[in-house]
């Protein structure tokens, strides 16, 4: 399976039909939330409708810069909601978590450390086969690095021997590959910069960066 990742685009749309051309035809298009940048609610409908007008299979998650209400847009907008929800293909199981854990900057989507470990709880209960987190917030110390330090999700990190692949977003300057254990974490960079990932996902798991270097 070819999928593409993006992440962060904060309603900024500009750079997305050339990180369509580049990536060519793909079995399925994840988005890992911050689409908006504090709503509307109808930016991310925005979004959603290009991305499906150019791959069938489309599944997303809200970010924390995403009012709640996105979480509606993307049930009736044809795309596969994935917060809080998992779904199989053939033995790939796709689980997602939208939201991050606790900022200081009281975001519109926040969740505790508490209710991220009882979602994904809920959710591997649910998956079989090969596990793939599609997830806004990264896990702790693992592509989290702020000028403030790290600030990934405890309870995401505590569930990474589980996973073997997280797709996440959220901080914007740690765009990356980083392998724990036999997991891949991936941070395709902020879309609205351009920035995107391509992952196939066969035997092995194999992650392209696509876009320009980023400079910080």
């Amino acid at each position: 399976m070819r999928v593409l990742a993006i992440a962060d685009t904060h309603g900024n749309f500009s750079k997305i039909p050339a990180i369509l051309e580049r990536a060519g035809e793909v079995d399925a298009i994840l988005v890992a939330g911050d689409m908006t940048n504090f709503g509307p609610d109808r930016k991310a409908r925005e979004l959603l409708d290009v991305l499906v007008a150019s791959c069938k299979r489309v599944m997303a998650v809200p970010g924390n810069c995403d009012p709640r209400g996105v979480l509606k847009v993307i049930q009736n907008s044809g795309v596969i909601s994935l917060h809080d929800s998992a779904l199989t293909l053939n033995d790939i199981t796709f689980i997602g978590l939208g939201g991050s854990n606790p900022t200081p900057f009281g975001t519109p989507f926040e969740l505790s450390e508490a209710e991220i470990k009882e979602i994904l709880s809920r959710l591997l209960g649910k998956a079989s086969g090969r596990i793939v987190l599609l997830s806004h917030a990264p896990p702790r110390n693992t592509l989290d690095a702020t000028a403030h330090g790290n600030v990934g999700s405890v309870a995401i990190r505590e569930i990474l021997d589980y996973v073997d692949l997280v797709i996440c977003g959220h901080i914007h300057e740690a765009r990356g590959i980083q392998k724990v254990g036999d997991t891949q974490i991936v941070n395709p960079g902020p879309a609205a910069k351009g920035f995107a990932a391509l992952i196939t996902i066969n035997k092995e798991i194999k992650t392209e960066l696509i876009g320009l270097k980023m400079k910080l």
